[in-house]
């Protein structure tokens, strides 16, 4: 099972509050084919949104009461005071749904308290969104409770604002418009700038390929200040080069734009950032040409870049990689925010179990946690179930 069913989430709620839910609600995790760092740089990213899901069962209230439980952490149902919602506070995964409520009031939007009940099977810390899931389902259920009208990349910004300033992590949009945007079958080409989408079709079984993720169960926490320090260095980079995001730097423009870095960190964030940029549009354009195969070569580049320039893998990570292209895979790369987490494999078919073995092997030689492999199928992004 890929996501919790409805009904089960729903009995979940009534046990616990006593009534039936107003609905249920789900919203994806993600994984990136290709892109990173790039969307707070205002560039290009093309996520997937997976079929591991968050799913809310959800009920309006109207005395400014906000209870939230999750069934996957043994801890108490946490009470809160829609006014009295502080950022910064601390809250644990309670905060990233209150955060969504705290961000839709914040905007002006009328939410005045809900009962949700929560059960996902995005893995935590794994580099797979499992945060945006959390925040995206919470937007989802709360515009249609209240009647908001807004739009999922509406809803996505709002999801992000939890984050960035209830919860205090300085992430990109890109996660939050991956769950509220994706489609079935497809990869979301996403233009951070204007939220401007394309649905690129992604069916690797037709072309005979397989897309592994790899957990390598190492855990990250974006909160910890790596991810701000780079986002740091590259609005450092885009000051120094005269330019509002370093979206505006031309791949062709690159190394003349070096040469006028005297920072050598920062200048490792900026080529990292402008070269991954123009992978996303080598990716797009491969898949559009039909030649899927090709790609493989620009993740594993891009798996170079983030380890080199970025520095945000970790052994485990560069090991899935290496062990990966040992055994014949098309390519690979790790994925999200880094500093643990998940890698992506590009292989053949018939080649992904020898692939997944021979990854799983490595770990145990290295003294590694045995990782957690799985197809990454695209999935639907988010949506009511009842």
């Amino acid at each position: 099972m890929t996501a919790p069913s409805a009904e089960s989430v729903a009995q979940g709620f009534r046990e616990l509050y006593g009534d039936a839910p107003d609905g249920v609600w789900a919203a994806p995790g993600r994984v990136n084919l290709i892109g990173e760092y790039t969307d707070f740089n205002e560039g290009f990213v093309m996520p997937l949104a997976l079929p591991h899901a968050a799913v809310a069962a959800v009920s309006r209230r109207t005395d400014g009461r906000l209870r939230l439980h999750s069934a996957d952490i043994d801890a108490p149902l946490v009470e809160l005071r829609v006014e009295e919602l502080t950022p910064h506070s601390d809250g644990g995964w309670a905060a990233y749904p209150a955060g969504v409520v705290w961000a839709l009031r914040e905007a002006g939007h009328q939410v005045s308290g809900a009962d949700l009940h929560l059960a996902s099977t995005v893995p935590t810390g794994a580099g797979l969104s499992s945060s945006a899931a959390l925040e995206v389902v919470t937007a989802f259920a709360l515009n249609d409770l209240f009647d908001l009208g807004l739009a999922p990349a509406e809803l996505a910004r709002t999801a992000q604002r939890a984050e960035n300033d209830f919860v205090g992590v300085p992430c990109g949009v890109m996660d939050q418009m991956a769950s509220a945007c994706g489609e079935e079958g497809h990869v979301l080409h996403l233009d951070c700038r204007d939220l401007s989408t394309r649905q690129v079709p992604f069916d690797l079984a037709a072309v005979g390929l397989r897309l592994l993720v790899v957990d390598t169960r190492v855990k990250h926490a974006l909160g910890d200040g790596g991810y701000a320090e780079r986002r740091e260095g590259c609005e450092a980079g885009a000051r120094a080069l005269g330019v509002s995001h370093l979206r505006d730097v031309a791949h062709e423009e690159l190394d003349a734009a070096l040469e006028r870095l005297t920072d050598e960190r920062v200048r490792r964030y900026v080529r990292h950032v402008v070269s991954d940029d123009h992978r996303v549009e080598q990716v797009g354009a491969l898949l559009d040409a039909g030649d899927v195969r090709a790609i493989g070569p620009v993740l594993t580049e891009g798996h170079r870049s983030l380890r080199e320039d970025l520095r945000i893998s970790c052994p485990e990570l560069d090991l899935v990689v290496e062990t990966a292209a040992q055994a014949g895979a098309l390519g690979a790369r790790m994925t999200g925010g880094g500093f643990g987490g998940s890698a992506i494999v590009l292989v053949e078919e018939a080649e992904a179990e020898t692939v997944g073995k021979a990854v799983t092997e490595a770990f145990a030689a290295a003294g590694f946690t045995a990782p957690r492999v799985f197809t990454a199928l695209p999935g639907a992004g988010a949506r009511r179930l009842a």
